[in-house]
Parts: C-alpha cells; structure tokens; sequence
C-alpha cells in the first residue's frame, strides 16, 4: 500500500513523502495512529491543505518533547523484579511499567511512547528508546535486578546470574547429598535396631538363672 506520512517515521521518510509499505504496517499503526494517509489524489490535495497546520504542530510538540527529553534522556532507571538463579524473571517488564516509572520523575510518558519490541524476561541492563518525537532520538537505560545493591552490580558490568548448566549440576548434587543422607539415616537406624536386639537378647540370657534361683527357693 502506497501512503503519505503525516510525520517523520524512521527507516520510512518525512513528512510528505509518499512511500509503499505492507498493507499490515498501514491498517494496524500507521493510518490509525494518524501517521499517514492513504495515497489517493483526494488525500494528496488533503495533506497540502493541513501541511502549513501539521508543520506547526509538529513544531509545538517538538518543543514539548525537548522539555521532557530533557530530563529524562540518557537516565538509568531500576526496576525490582524477583527471577531464578539463571535470571529468568518470574513475570515480565512492559512498557507500561518503563512508563509508569519514568512518569514518576516528574514527567509523563505513556506507554505508546516506550519502544519496546518485546517484553523484557531477564536480569540485565537494557537501552530503551522513547518515541517522544520523531525528529528527536531520547533513551533511557532500564536495570532490571533482584534488589538495589544487585543494580549496582549490573551497572558496573558484573553478570549476577547464575548459568543454566552450573544451576543444574548444584541441584543434581544438592540431591546426591540428600540421597547419601537418606542412605546413612537408613543404616544408622538399622545398626540402631540390631543392637537393641541384641541387648534384649543379652538381657533375657542373664535374667533366665535369676528365674530358675527364684523357682527352687519357691518349692522348697
């Protein structure tokens, strides 16, 4: 589908321009989030009607986004998440959480605004662009960690995670030792038991004299 942006759209052109584009890409973000027209002859005359009014707005809001980028570009912002030894997180961190976050430093982002491709479901630190403006580039660093302290770890550098393979040989031996465990309680209390018969054993030979003593002095 051929269509003319409304605004610049990266890897697509400026304002103006007439591009081709998968029927998809048109239908499902650009036409609906009114960053392009269909290229018709009647929406060709349409855009150089509004382009004196798009390029005004385009100019406010680019203004607008300077004040926010302002605060926010380059920042680096934490985010608690409980995952396994590997760094698996249990759950995940959306853009809707980037932007709740960021939006409590005094500025407001939505969601629409974080350029996130997917979910994030890891430990780690990530580089996150922000669609404030699409003459602007602005991104912020998200560190994903278990605790503050852990944060600060990820941020020099340090891998806090835990691979899959030595993961799997802790637990493997984590449960030899509690089967050599096991095997020593069974043994103990095998020993344990052989002995107490024995003793009762022990005691009835020593006590049958006793009896007999005790029987004689009875019938005399």
């Amino acid at each position: 589908m051929e269509v003319i942006l409304l605004e610049r759209v990266g890897k697509l052109g400026k304002m103006g321009d007439v591009v081709r584009v998968k029927d998809g890409y048109a239908r499902n973000f650009l036409l609906p989030r009114n960053k392009a027209l269909r290229a018709n002859a009647d929406n060709k005359a349409r855009f150089e009607s509004m382009k004196a009014e798009l390029e005004k707005q385009s100019l406010e809001r680019k203004g607008e986004a300077g004040k926010v980028a302002a605060k926010v570009d380059g920042k680096t912002f934490t985010i608690i998440r409980q995952s396994s030894e590997t760094g698996q997180l249990y759950g995940s961190v959306t853009s809707r959480d980037i932007a709740t976050l960021i939006s409590t430093d005094g500025v407001t982002i939505s969601r629409a605004q974080v350029e996130l491709n997917a979910p994030i479901k890891a430990l780690g630190q990530y580089k996150v662009a922000l669609g404030l403006h699409p003459d602007m580039e602005t991104s912020v660093t998200v560190i994903v960690a278990r605790s503050e302290a852990e944060a600060e770890r990820i941020a020099r550098g340090e891998d806090v995670t835990v691979r899959a393979e030595v993961a799997e040989d802790a637990e493997a031996e984590a449960e030899a030792a509690r089967e050599r465990a096991e095997a020593l309680f069974d043994a103990e209390s095998e020993e344990a038991q052989a002995e107490g018969a024995e003793a009762a054993v022990e005691a009835e030979a020593e006590a049958k004299p006793a009896k007999a003593k005790k029987k004689k002095s009875e019938e005399a």
